[in-house]
């Protein structure tokens, strides 16, 4: 198949985003940008989380994973699963009590300014670094499987995506991206469908078949059984269920499109309805990826990098009608991530930081000049990284993405507990309590896992440092805390609106 066919399947798909993002995007304000108007469908928001929640990391590095650590990460999905349902009736009624646009204004009204601030941040933060991440490795793939053949260097694919990215999500915010997550998923799920009946058909053999061999081949194994590891069962199950509490229900880009439904019921069959599905799919991944080693066992190949696995036999041992579904596939994994991303951040930093409900100088039509200009800035600023992730050429960014989360959701972790399980408010004394605590806090973690071999022997530190993190800093916000007679009115004085609900 030529390059060229590759490029113009690639250029009539952003037109298709271009077109929902036209539709989408007549009359769009502020409120649109940020929560949709409150109109977005719960099945919709749903579906298109699929896409948000996967990515380009599940769909080349999940199953490239499976040669290596067989079915050990459905642990994490397990608990993926039950973190869900805190999400949705414990966060989600929160976040509706109190009507809330950026859902950071609950520390500032339950904590302060301080904690309001640095929650924000701490997003920031770590969803710049993920989605970043995320977005690194499909370009990589792109260019290594497609570009290169052309002589398109890997710096100006990098601008191109960027481009056609901010081109959609520039004026309709939220409001588009519940549609195009929508289109783009369905594109992700025919793409690994696709690609799984291909390589069962190419190898000859029946699904039962297919089945035996992998459990001789010991690559169906799932529960790590062995304390001392990183995939040990119960740091895989509740490490998922605490990643999922933070990178999805203290995340402004998950629970910006969940809060964008009009009610809190609705919100929450798309959470529970959405937690199921993922089952499901996650299974599929893995499944593929002893598909494929199966597949290049039988033949001989061997691979310098897990994430190459997937691409690599799709493009040179499959017909070429296969590829170019898993390029469409690739491309809609890669979107989702990142232009919900995007918006969130520019949300998020609009709102949190710059103070848009605050600002009564500001008219609508300065308010979107700005918020146009940082989405811009937010775009640049992904662009850096991506080429940072290249320099450092990661082997599997699917651990890294990990890693991240472990550092800077373990503070909003901490801050979100502590505002939910006491009735206690920090101290007002001049010392900054919560700047201190909340970099204090992932300092004491890296000590810990730097040197973990010196104070725990063989023992090696896995998705229980996110907790270790949030707990070392409700700790230290319940010593420096004050018990508060009148919690209610408290939350009151400091600007909560106690009758706002949905």
């Amino acid at each position: 198949m030529s390059t060229a066919l590759v490029v113009s399947i690639l250029v009539a798909y952003f037109a298709v985003l271009i077109l929902i993002s036209v539709l989408t995007s007549k009359n769009a304000d502020s409120e649109s940008f940020f929560s949709g108007n409150k109109k977005s469908s719960w099945y919709l928001v749903a579906f298109g989380m699929i896409g948000t929640s996967l990515s380009g990391v599940t769909f080349v590095s999940v199953p490239g994973g499976v040669g290596a650590g067989a079915w050990h990460y459905y642990q994490l999905v397990l608990g993926f699963f039950i973190g869900y349902f805190v999400v949705a009736y414990v966060l989600l009624p929160l976040y509706y009590k109190y009507n809330l646009t950026s859902i950071y204004r609950y520390l500032e009204y339950r904590l302060g300014f301080n904690a309001y601030k640095w929650g924000a941040g701490y997003f920031i933060l770590s969803r710049t670094l993920g989605a970043t991440a995320r977005l690194y490795i499909v370009i990589n793939v792109l260019q290594t499987f497609v570009l290169n053949e052309i002589g398109f260097p890997f710096w100006l694919t990098t601008l191109i995506i960027m481009f056609m990215i901010v081109v959609y999500t520039l004026k309709g915010g939220v409001k588009t991206i519940v549609w195009t997550d929508t289109l783009q998923t369905v594109f992700m799920l025919l793409a690994l469908v696709v690609c799984i009946i291909s390589i069962q058909q190419t190898l000859g053999w029946d699904w039962s078949t297919i089945w035996h061999k992998m459990q001789g081949k010991n690559m169906t194994s799932m529960w790590g059984t062995d304390v001392m590891k990183k995939d040990y069962f119960l740091k895989h199950i509740i490490g998922g269920a605490f990643i999922t509490i933070t990178m999805t229900g203290m995340d402004q880009e998950m629970m910006q499109k969940n809060i964008s439904v009009k009610t809190l019921k609705d919100a929450q069959k798309n959470i529970v309805s959405f937690s199921f599905v993922l089952l499901l799919v996650n299974a599929l991944f893995l499944f593929l990826g002893g598909i494929l080693y199966l597949y290049a066992q039988q033949n001989g190949w061997e691979f310098a990098k897990s994430d190459d696995v997937f691409p690599s036999i799709v493009k040179e041992h499959l017909p070429q009608g296969i590829f170019l579904i898993f390029i469409i596939g690739l491309i809609s994994a890669l979107f989702p991530s990142v232009d919900g991303a995007i918006t969130a951040l520019t949300s998020s930093f609009c709102i949190d930081i710059v103070g848009f409900e605050r600002r009564k100088d500001l008219d609508e039509k300065q308010k979107n000049k700005m918020r146009q200009l940082i989405h811009l800035g937010f775009a640049a600023l992904f662009t850096l990284l991506v080429f940072f992730f290249k320099w450092k050429d990661e082997d599997s960014i699917v651990d890294l993405i990990f890693v991240i989360a472990g550092y800077t959701y373990g503070p909003l972790l901490g801050l979100f507990s502590f505002g939910i399980l006491t009735k206690r408010s920090i101290s007002s004394a001049k010392i900054p309590i919560v700047p201190i605590v909340c970099i204090l806090a992932p300092l004491l973690c890296y000590g810990l896992d730097h040197y973990s071999k010196q104070l725990f022997g063989d023992y090696k530190f896995g998705n229980e440092m996110l907790i270790i993190n949030g707990g070392l800093t409700f700790i230290m916000l319940f010593i420096f805390s004050k018990k508060e007679a009148n919690l209610t009115q408290e939350i009151a004085k400091n600007g909560f609106d106690l009758t706002a609900s949905n």
